[in-house]
């Protein structure tokens, strides 16, 4: 999918970080928006980025169903069309295994996993009912990838995440579709990943344990060293256009996957460097 201009992109997580960098590189293209997220705030300022590109909003919990079809509803309504979908919208949480408690697995998996498969549900059959190209792109995270101490529920999401956009990407080509899938697997960004929970539900909310807050200061200081968002969304573009699958934000990620699988072969538990 090489012709971006006069097309239609949803982004979910749009308020700040990765979704809101994907919106202004969308924007620059001549794409319409429709953009997702729970910060009503923040999605508004986004939009407001966007220059006159035209834009709507929705609040969007990605975790639930019916919010979600709410969101399709209204793009295949008022647009008529969606040609890349970004399931986006994520969130971390640090920790050991076994100190993690329900709450905790039940929220990573609610935006991590079930964020993207609400997405593929809701809006893929009708993507594939326009007969026409289109693009759908899950961020996952390097964390779907290589296990790193401390990051046990978070990258149990995401790996589910990147078998979804595999198993995706595999479906669609079987059965002769137009739409591509990439995996977005972003380490180290300057975004608010480390400060997740300002938009954790107070259903789900639990008191921060010791090796919480010694992961989360850990991912926070590895943000502020991290690229830009504007570079993920450059190489997001270029990802749909040339319609690569695995998409990697750094190339030593590449070396390091090998290690990691030579060390499972081995029978070893595999150490992320």
């Amino acid at each position: 999918m090489r012709e971006l201009s006069g097309k239609v992109a949803v982004v979910t997580g749009a308020a700040s970080g990765i979704g809101r960098a994907l919106a202004l590189r969308f924007a620059a293209e001549g794409m319409t928006l429709m953009l997702a997220d729970v910060d009503h705030g923040g999605l508004a300022e986004t939009a407001a980025m966007c220059g006159g590109t035209k834009v709507l909003t929705q609040i969007t919990d990605v975790s639930d169903a019916s919010s979600v079809r709410h969101l399709a509803d209204r793009c295949f309504g008022e647009l008529r069309a969606v040609h890349v979908l970004c399931n986006n919208a994520g969130v971390f949480q640090g920790g050991h295994m076994w100190t993690r408690d329900e709450e905790d697995f039940s929220w990573l998996l609610g935006v991590n996993l079930w964020g993207v498969l609400h997405g593929i549900h809701w809006f893929v059959p009708r993507m594939i009912e326009q007969d026409t190209e289109g693009h759908v792109v899950n961020t996952v995270s390097v964390a779907g990838l290589l296990v790193s101490p401390g990051t046990g529920g978070y990258a149990m999401a995401k790996h589910a995440a990147l078998a979804a956009s595999l198993a995706l990407a595999q479906d669609l080509a079987a059965t002769g579709s137009k739409l591509r899938v990439s995996a977005l697997c972003p380490g180290a960004v300057r975004t608010r990943i480390a400060d997740s929970d300002r938009s954790r539900p107070p259903t789900l909310a639990t008191t921060p344990a010791a090796d919480e807050v010694a992961v989360k200061e850990r991912i926070g200081k590895a943000a502020e060293r991290g690229m830009e968002p504007s570079e993920v969304a450059d190489l997001v573009i270029q990802g749909i256009r040339e319609e690569r699958f695995l998409l990697l934000t750094d190339s030593s990620y590449a070396a390091s996957l090998r290690l990691y699988v030579e060390s499972l072969l081995t029978g070893e538990v595999p150490g992320y460097q």
